[in-house]
């Protein structure tokens, strides 16, 4: 992650519900950090909202595992399960992702944009970090910066990318990457 040209706050990578319920993920976590020299805190896993409902306690015995080793934890897609409130404040997680189905018509659809401002206002207060996703147009940013969101994500700011594809750009224009994320 450290280099002359590239200096990468955080990766995100999302998890899927076989992965986490692999009883050697931890130890798979914990060994890729070792062989690559990277360190716990520049990685991010990402969990979806629906995996959440569904699991048990080992699966949040191997999320909170992987927070421990300095891990950050993000539910991915929020909004869009049936979650209960109550997992919230029991989840080892740092970050809400709201889904982009909120994000699409806040501007023009008040339902959609109390939605929005609820989620940041419920994150904030439970002292997370507040990313929006599918961020298309100026709009959508300003609004979303005026209520308080921290990071977003979407078109606004660029396709997703190929890891090769990352480095290529980046090498060409020599970028210094600060995060993953624009931070808004």
């Amino acid at each position: 992650m450290e280099s002359d040209k590239v200096e990468l706050e955080r990766m995100a990578v999302n998890l899927s519900g076989r992965q986490i319920r692999d009883n050697s993920l931890v130890k798979t976590v914990e060994k890729t950090l070792q062989s690559t020299h990277c360190r716990a805190e520049w990685l991010e896993l990402e969990i979806t909202e629906s995996f959440i409902m569904q699991e048990t306690g080992h699966s949040m015995e191997t999320l909170d595992s992987l927070r421990k080793l300095g891990t950050h934890m993000a539910i991915d897609d929020f909004g869009t399960g049936y979650s209960s409130l109550s997992y919230l404040k029991r989840l080892p997680v740092d970050k809400l992702k709201i889904d982009r189905s909120f994000v699409r018509d806040l501007v023009n659809d008040p339902n959609d944009a109390a939605i929005t401002r609820a989620i940041i206002a419920l994150g904030k207060t439970l002292q997370l970090t507040i990313t929006a996703e599918g961020i298309e147009n100026m709009a959508q940013e300003v609004f979303l910066k005026e209520q308080g969101c921290d990071q977003g994500q979407g078109f606004r700011y660029g396709r997703p990318l190929l890891a090769a594809d990352i480095t290529h750009m980046l090498e060409q224009e020599s970028l210094n990457l600060r995060s993953s994320m624009i931070c808004l």
